[in-house]
């Protein structure tokens, strides 16, 4: 069951990786809910009102920005990242044993039941650690 201090710590993970991110980096064209090339990415605040959240911000740097939300699905963060470099970087030190959902430019983590409720208003795909192999998987 995720809780509040989890949730918190990993949202100090995603200050740390903004803090080590290159400032500027290569993050390519981005498309946006709806599939529209070069689109502006959603922002914490458009994915946390998507599911009837206004989110406490934990991390609001250039490069990344996290949202704690609380809803009658559950609790989780949102993470926006500015480029794709940013969210690999985040991906490659989030914890392994946390599943994560993840669209473009933005990752949510909380329990793997609160994911499955919240992919249906935001879509994405839900990344698992297969335990026997350690390796990641894609849900969906």
């Amino acid at each position: 069951m995720t809780t509040f201090p989890r949730l918190a710590a990993l949202a100090m993970l995603a200050g740390l990786v903004a803090a080590c991110s290159p400032a500027h980096g290569s993050g390519g064209g981005s498309v946006a809910a709806g599939g529209q090339a070069n689109a502006a990415p959603l922002t914490v605040e458009q994915l946390s009102a998507r599911v009837g959240c206004k989110p406490r911000m934990q991390v609001n740097a250039a490069d990344v920005r996290t949202g704690y939300c609380k809803t009658p699905d559950g609790e989780f963060l949102v993470t926006t990242f500015r480029t794709q470099a940013g969210k690999k970087a985040w991906m490659e030190a989030a914890p392994g044993d946390d599943p994560h959902l993840v669209g473009n430019l933005w990752t949510v983590m909380s329990s793997r039941s609160v994911l499955d409720l919240l992919r249906e208003r935001l879509g994405g795909d839900v990344h698992l650690i297969d335990h026997k192999t350690r390796k990641m998987r894609v849900v969906g």
